[in-house]
């Protein structure tokens, strides 16, 4: 052993354990450990960001498509709450992700010291674990908890606060060495045979795939036992490229703005398998908007119901199923792929009335304004490789590309869960940084750009050539839905006067583009490919093509007929 500074511990455990990107906004809390990290492992990548929300949400984002925590550092207040959006995302959508804050020199703890504060208290509602390390000795010890405890089970985030004295201080101390999620181990035999003796009694059976983690192997597995059991396949929401679109056991997506002849062939089954999620609000929404819990009968579902998943806690959470099955994802689904098929005829129909469902669900219909939505997501899909990946922020806009763009690869798609705006663009930079060979489409909202437009800097200064789509309506849309639903119409603070997002765009250096008609995007789409650098694509929709489903003008009709 030799002596070393905490930051040189820290940098040494992060290399070990597979750290490859660092996103930060510089503090002077931690400028050691970027030292360290700049001097001891140049290969590892620090992205200077423009916010900490974007650092942390690029570090999200990271988690998600590798199944392996994204790192992010963050000075002390207000560094870490500018942080804490990006947090809570990653808890609400099992993201794997290490936050490490820096903090204030042990000597001015309890003080009040300048940007000082308890941070322990602040992210314990929304992670996995958080801790302060006060030894440097313990560095290794916290490091390897942190990937262990960010990896194992349901998938979230972990924050670690370091005192700055803490990166200085030098001391003797051995390496850890690489953390390896514990898994939550194979499903019995009986358990199997369980499973499929429901599915053999079946003859309206539904599975339902979500959550993180997934594997190529495990897709295939879940969709060869599809496939040849013909059950068919939703996935919940913003989890759409788990199952290949193509495949005729899929049958859309349940969530926020689900189609509602989906859900209620859902309410109609008779047997259902919940795979590797939870039986959360957002998946249990049954009708209208966010009327979550009210998809199955509360507190026994009146199907047969199975609930498989790697976290102990979510198993009869809400919802007593027949079968509650802690059991590692991979294990699962190769169990089920190496079991015998079993027959019923019923199903054959079954699953192609519901894959009538979807292909109505996704011909495209007519769109008000002068630019044709949903032809445009087909454009792309035909146009854009199986593996591009793409990111959508929160809004009315997003319902576009879910509902009209097809995924035919796993880990194409990046959506908050949570809820968050300002979601897409930090993600599509960390997704473009981590896969500069694949192309990346960001979708977002003008409310939701205006969150984190910043970081389109920090996609130009580090190369990552991103493609921004821009649906610029001057509201927020969401919003002004629940206006139009809630308030009569009475609009209050949602019509946005918007800045010049094609000058914008040129200022910070990257190519621009403005859509006001259908047959201006395609040339526009492939000249910002050919850019090779970040471009913004800013689409003028009229404000009537506020959803997928229906028009502002649909909305006000609606709310007149119920007077």
């Amino acid at each position: 052993m030799v002596m070393r500074k905490g930051s040189e511990i820290l940098a040494d455990e992060l290399k070990l354990n597979g750290a490859e990107i660092i996103y930060h906004v510089p503090g002077e809390s931690f400028l050691c450990a970027l030292d360290a990290l700049g001097v001891r492992y140049p290969e590892i990548r620090a992205i200077s960001c423009r916010h900490e929300n974007g650092a942390a949400q690029m570090a999200e984002a990271y988690g998600k498509l590798t199944g392996r925590p994204g790192i992010a550092f963050v000075t002390r207040s207000p560094g870490a709450t500018n942080a804490v959006n990006a947090v809570h995302t990653a808890f609400q959508d099992s993201s794997p992700m290490i936050l490490i804050v820096g903090q204030v020199k042990r000597a001015l703890m309890e003080r009040e010291a300048f940007m000082a504060y308890d941070f322990r208290t602040m992210f314990a509602p929304m992670t996995k674990w958080v801790a302060q390390i006060d030894d440097p000795r313990r560095i290794p010890e916290f490091v390897q908890r942190a990937y262990h405890t960010a990896m194992t089970g349901r998938m979230g985030p972990v924050v670690l606060v370091v005192p700055e004295d803490v990166f200085e201080e030098e001391c003797e101390v051995a390496p850890g060495k690489p953390s390896v999620p514990a898994s939550a181990g194979e499903p019995s035999p009986e358990a199997v045979e369980q499973i499929f003796a429901m599915l053999s009694a079946s003859q309206r059976p539904l599975l339902i795939v979500g959550g993180s983690g997934w594997t190529e192997s495990a897709r295939d597995d879940i969709q060869a036992f599809a496939s040849a059991n013909n059950v068919p396949v939703v996935t919940t929401f913003r989890r759409r490229d788990i199952i290949d679109h193509r495949l005729p056991c899929f049958v859309g997506e349940i969530g926020i703005g689900s189609n509602p002849a989906l859900l209620a062939h859902v309410k109609d089954t008779d047997f259902v398998i919940m795979c590797n999620d939870a039986l959360s609000d957002v998946n249990t929404i049954g009708a209208g908007y966010m009327e979550g819990f009210t998809l199955f009968d509360i507190p026994v579902p009146k199907q047969k119901f199975v609930h498989v998943t790697r976290s102990f806690d979510e198993l009869n959470r809400v919802f007593q199923v027949d079968l509650a099955l802690l059991a590692d994802n991979d294990a699962f689904a190769r169990r089920l792929a190496g079991h015998a098929p079993v027959e019923h005829a019923a199903r054959g129909d079954w699953t192609a009335a519901l894959r009538e469902t979807f292909e109505i669900e996704t011909t495209p219909r007519p769109c008000p304004g002068e630019i044709d939505l949903p032809q445009l997501m087909k454009w792309l899909r035909q146009r854009l490789p199986e593996d591009a990946i793409v990111t959508n922020g929160v809004g009315a806009y997003a319902t576009w590309s879910q509902r009209y763009f097809a995924h035919y690869r796993l880990h194409t798609q990046l959506g908050p869960i949570s809820g968050s705006m300002g979601y897409s663009l930090p993600a599509a930079i960390s997704a473009k940084l981590l896969h500069p060979d694949r192309v990346v489409v960001d979708f977002v909202g003008d409310g939701c750009y205006q969150m984190s437009s910043e970081e389109l800097a920090t996609a130009v200064q580090y190369g990552a050539a991103v493609i921004v789509v821009l649906f610029n309506n001057n509201m927020y849309g969401t919003i002004r839905i629940h206006e139009e639903n809630r308030l009569e119409g009475r609009v209050n603070g949602t019509q946005l006067v918007n800045p010049d997002f094609h000058a914008l765009a040129l200022a910070y250096g990257a190519h621009a583009e403005r859509v006001t008609r259908t047959e201006e995007f395609a040339p526009a789409f492939e000249r910002c490919l050919a850019a090779g650098k970040p471009a913004v694509i800013e689409m003028c929709v009229d404000q009537e093509a506020i959803h997928s489903r229906y028009s502002l003008t649909d909305l006000r009709n609606r709310r007149k007929a119920k007077r």
